[in-house]
């Protein structure tokens, strides 16, 4: 099939490379502009692109696409099947949804209706779900509400990351719109309308949620921890600078008040409801990324000691 192919971040690669191995024309791939990245800010260029230019297709990369002439007439003139969409990270306004002539497919990092959103991967984890996957749909002017047509189940173990679970879900999502634009081309899909009132929302992660509050149960703060690793990482203030802990695991119960340091060997603080939890990975501001092992050979973090401080 000729594919518009529409993403940007690392999530979207394996989804591309799939349907360039399938044997699909990618007639143009559509991504975000370069971005500045990194601590000195330099612009550089989208996963998807990066991608892209390796295996020379065209890139085509607007501002917006919302009252963009421009980019229609560019789109229309690619005669595409089926435009492929992918993290892209823009609405796409219903004059662009109606240019291919069976519509645009999306790949959502969640079992729909659930975890609708920027963040579903991240939020998964975040609330505790055992299970999520990926579903492709067929777009709609609402933000991931159009009819769905295949999905695929992804386990999610008590001590997954968010980092770790996308990876597993970017394959998925691979497989799942290579076994799409099969049953498409076969006239056999079966879209299937969601049930709003099963839907949730995954809003973009904020600052604000990345602060630990050590008053919630070990449970609620390690899923915190997992679900915002690798970025933008769970913190808490250790001498006034910012503390990241990126893994932890469940330490039983204790009487000591919340976010005191119960151990240092290993690294455990009290969390609410007379939990503990175990710190395994950390990184002071201004250093690297470490086990808390390291940390505290340069470190002390003295029994009874208070969280955050």
């Amino acid at each position: 099939m000729k594919i518009i192919f529409m993403g940007t971040p690392r999530f979207a690669v394996p989804c591309l490379e799939r349907l360039i191995m399938d044997g699909h024309q990618i007639v143009l791939v559509v991504t975000q502009p370069d971005r500045p990245k990194g601590r000195g800010y330099k612009t550089a260029p989208s996963a998807i692109k990066e991608a892209a230019v390796k295996r020379g297709l065209p890139v085509y990369q607007p501002d917006t696409l919302k009252n963009n002439q421009q980019a229609r007439e560019k789109l229309k003139s690619c005669g595409a099947d089926v435009a492929v969409v992918v993290a892209f990270g823009q609405i796409l306004p219903p004059e662009v949804l109606s240019i291919p002539q069976y519509g645009c497919i999306n790949v959502h990092a969640s079992l729909l209706p659930k975890y609708r959103g920027a963040a579903p991967i991240q939020w998964a984890i975040i609330n505790g779900e055992t299970e999520t996957g990926v579903t492709t749909m067929m777009m709609d002017a609402g933000l991931d509400t159009g009819d769905m047509l295949i999905k695929r189940k992804v386990e999610i173990p008590p001590d997954m990351t968010a980092g770790e679970l996308h990876d597993i879900l970017a394959l998925e999502g691979a497989a799942a719109i290579s076994d799409t634009l099969t049953l498409l081309e076969q006239g056999r899909l079966e879209p299937k309308k969601q049930d709003d009132a099963l839907s949730s929302y995954a809003p973009m992660i904020n600052r604000d949620l990345t602060l630990i509050d050590w008053s919630k149960p070990a449970a609620d703060i390690h899923n915190l921890i997992r679900g915002l690793n690798p970025f933008p990482g769970a913190r808490t203030k250790l001498g006034g600078r910012i503390l990241k802990l990126f893994r932890s695991s469940l330490a039983g119960n204790t009487d000591r008040a919340p976010g005191t340091v119960i151990s240092n060997s290993p690294l455990t603080i009290a969390c609410g409801g007379g939990t503990a939890l175990e710190i395994i990975e950390l990184q002071l501001e201004g250093a690297k990324r470490m086990t808390s092992e390291m940390f505290l050979m340069g470190h002390r973090m003295e029994i009874g000691r208070k969280l955050p401080d």
